[in-house]
């Protein structure tokens, strides 16, 4: 059986940087093996936040391989994210993982998938997994039409998007830098 994680949104809006996702864990595509989850945490001393969907285990590889770049580059976020995805597209093991990681700190916001790609995001908003479209334009619309924070943005996205795609759930994990 494939287990999945899901959605991840991050919004940065007024110097704060917010990655939230859902606790749902999904085997193959009709049973939910777990709703409480945790798919976002801080790392780096609590400077930078990540997000991960895709496979559980693959994204707890990269999420380690993540915070060691972290640590040999002093915590520069660009420079990490694109050794990471140098690294992971190049290497035989790590190139068969499955998973999509957002990586944030109070700067800067970059998407890092397994073909080598180093995204940052327009206007600073940002979505992976398979509620990610619903959460990318939930929160996109509440940002340019709405006075809310990044933090109530990412969470109303995130519930947005949970009651819309059924691999999505509202047990969320916030984090914000």
């Amino acid at each position: 059986m494939d287990f999945k994680g899901t959605t991840i949104v991050a919004v940065k809006r007024n110097g704060k940087t917010v990655i939230a996702g859902d606790g749902q864990v999904t085997g193959g595509q009709s049973i939910v093996m777990k709703s409480n989850a945790i798919k976002v945490r801080r790392i780096y001393d609590g400077k930078v936040i990540t997000g991960f969907a895709g496979s559980v285990a693959d994204a707890f590889t990269l999420s380690e391989r993540f915070e060691e770049m972290l640590n040999k580059y002093s915590g520069n976020l660009m420079r990490s994210a694109v050794e990471l995805a140098m690294l992971w597209r190049g290497d035989k093991a790590l190139r068969q993982l499955e998973a999509m990681m957002i990586v944030a700190d109070s700067a800067e916001i970059y998407i890092v998938d397994g073909t080598g790609n180093v995204i940052e995001p327009e206007n600073g908003i940002c979505a992976i997994g398979s509620g990610g479209n619903f959460a990318l334009a939930a929160a996109r619309a509440l940002s340019a039409n709405t006075k809310m924070s990044a933090r109530e943005i990412a969470v109303e996205a995130m519930r947005i998007a949970s009651e819309i795609c059924v691999f999505t759930n509202g047990k969320l994990t916030v984090e914000e830098v």
